[in-house]
């Protein structure tokens, strides 16, 4: 049986004029949803995503969904300036941001508190001042908030 668990990225400080956006489905068949522009703010995407539930916890949670990319390590995009369609941006990228480090425990806590999401910071802007891209790194992982 798989449950839906609410999910929140918050990207952090991204440069000012740049759209970003959430990927929703996968390859070429694709949709970008949540598109926003970077202003003074930081930005915030919700969505949920699906767990598999393994009665037996032996091994790590296992997501799916419209929005959960990758075989093996899961992970969610952000689209970044044209390949959100924003076309008069010189960047065209898309920011990895991974499903991992998520515990049981974790999950437990969401299932029991429907309030409950599981969230993440992430940086929006790299250390050359463009857009975050690529696999988040370091990545400061995922928590419960209320």
């Amino acid at each position: 049986m798989k449950k839906a668990l609410s999910v929140r990225i918050n990207l952090i400080n991204p440069p000012i004029g740049v759209d970003f956006g959430l990927q929703k489905g996968s390859g070429n068949n694709y949709t970008i949803i949540q598109k926003q522009r970077a202003t003074t703010n930081d930005l915030i995407f919700e969505f949920s995503v699906l767990i598999k539930d393994d009665a037996e916890k032996k091994h790590s949670p296992k997501f799916s969904g419209d929005f959960v990319q990758g075989s093996s390590d899961k992970f969610v995009y952000i689209g970044i300036g044209a390949f959100v369609g924003q076309f008069d941006c010189i960047w065209s990228r898309r920011l990895k941001v991974p499903l991992t480090g998520i515990t049981w425990e974790q999950v437990e806590q969401l299932y029991n508190n429907p309030k409950a999401v599981l969230e993440t910071y992430v940086p929006g802007t790299g250390k050359d001042g463009s857009p975050n891209c690529a696999t988040v790194k370091p990545f400061a992982g995922w928590l419960i908030k209320e």
